[in-house]
């Protein structure tokens, strides 16, 4: 009988560690979807389905295919997908790899291109050609109308009023099928840049477009409130620039300072949108670069001009229009190499955390659901072996 009672103890156990295990079994399984605090999306063997920033689908279908493959001439002229239907004809290339960091998702495609992801407020994607030149084909959602600015632009609009826009930057063009969905072809080392908006791009919007696009603006950084916690503040730096790179190194309160270093010396653009829950007063932000003030400057262009010709740092605040209270600032650099830069309000704090954590969302002071519930999987498993353990003395003693 003892021998029976410790089997069916250790039966017992099994049994639950197996059901404690299997969720997260299930999900490494699926893996086919990627679900953030506002970038969610299908994966699929060689597409990207369903694209929706907080809810909102634009992009129905994203497929990538090497030029050669896609049947292009490899030239970049404005002739590609110009009364043509490529983007219905591409057969995708297979996604091969995937990574996720803390709030982005990169995609690997097999023909070389790639698709980065960043789970931001306006659900940036990059879309790279490291290799071979890539083609990028795109069908927007029923209710939507695709309209080329230029062989750069391509702006998408709902019948709701909200927008996504598609940049070329570096070599490459953009343009409407005969269709009316969105083709593009990038150039080696380029990118097709999208931006999605909750309403109608403003002209703050098309002027940080434009700066994407001709390579003024080579980095953009999104500072805002973590959604898991409700507490932390949650950073995400996006480089458009190959020579350019940014490192958030911590953050406050009301403070977020951080590095931005460029391998060439010629001044560039910072592109940042701060949330007014993760710095009090936003609109009121001042902007510090290696520690001394930067000068408020009163439109985008003033700081490009600041930035390209080089007299001295320049700030720009503006309303965003893609997030109830959030500001967006343009912060133009006069010249390079590794310059810090501070954001902070008229009652920022000076005590700072490490940014890592606060992007992680792994605080000391925080826990995480499973340590703060006592009916999580690993909880349940660790009582589980509990259990055979006193069962196994119990029969020892006997």
């Amino acid at each position: 009988m003892r021998h029976r009672a410790v089997l069916l103890s250790a039966l017992l156990v099994v049994s639950m560690v197996g059901a404690a295990a299997a969720p997260a079994a299930a999900q490494s399984a699926e893996g086919e979807a990627y679900a953030g605090t506002h970038v969610e999306f299908d994966q699929q063997s060689n597409a990207v389905a369903n694209y929706a920033v907080d809810g909102n689908v634009i992009v129905e279908n994203v497929t990538m295919q090497s030029a050669s493959e896609a049947g292009s001439d490899g030239g970049l002229g404005a002739d590609i997908g110009l009364g043509s239907t490529l983007a219905a004809d591409i057969v995708g290339a297979t996604i091969d790899s995937r990574t996720e960091a803390s709030a982005s998702v990169t995609l690997g495609f097999e023909s070389g291109g790639e698709m980065q992801a960043h789970d931001t407020q306006r659900g940036v994607v990059q879309f790279s050609a490291e290799g071979e030149e890539q083609v990028v084909a795109v069908n927007v959602s029923s209710d939507a109308e695709a309209q080329a600015e230029s062989d750069e632009r391509v702006v998408v609009s709902k019948d709701d009023g909200s927008q996504g826009a598609f940049i070329v930057v570096g070599e490459g063009n953009v343009t409407v099928d005969d269709n009316g969905d969105v083709a593009a072809q990038v150039g080696e080392n380029s990118q097709l840049v999208y931006r999605q908006y909750d309403d109608e791009r403003s002209e703050s919007d098309e002027e940080a477009e434009r700066m994407i696009q001709n390579g003024t603006a080579t980095a953009e950084v999104y500072v805002q409130q973590s959604a898991e916690s409700g507490q932390e503040t949650a950073v995400e730096a996006i480089e458009y620039g190959n020579d350019t790179s940014v490192e958030v190194a911590s953050t406050a309160e009301n403070e977020v300072n951080m590095t931005v270093e460029r391998t060439r010396s010629e001044g560039r653009v910072v592109l940042t949108t701060v949330s007014e829950e993760a710095v009090e007063n936003a609109e009121d932000i001042e902007v510090y670069v290696d520690g001394n003030a930067a000068a408020r400057a009163d439109s985008y262009s003033a700081v490009e001009q600041s930035a390209t010709e080089g007299d001295q740092p320049r700030y720009y605040v503006a309303q965003s229009t893609n997030a109830e209270g959030s500001v967006d600032v343009a912060i133009g650099i006069d010249h390079f190499s590794a310059r810090s830069v501070q954001m902070t309000s008229e009652d920022g704090s000076t005590a700072t955390e490490d940014a890592s954590t606060a992007t992680e969302g792994d605080s000391t002071d925080a826990q995480s659901p499973a340590d703060s519930q006592g009916d999580g999987a690993g909880f349940g498993a660790l009582a589980a072996l509990a259990a055979l353990a006193s069962a196994l003395v119990a029969v020892r003693h006997r």
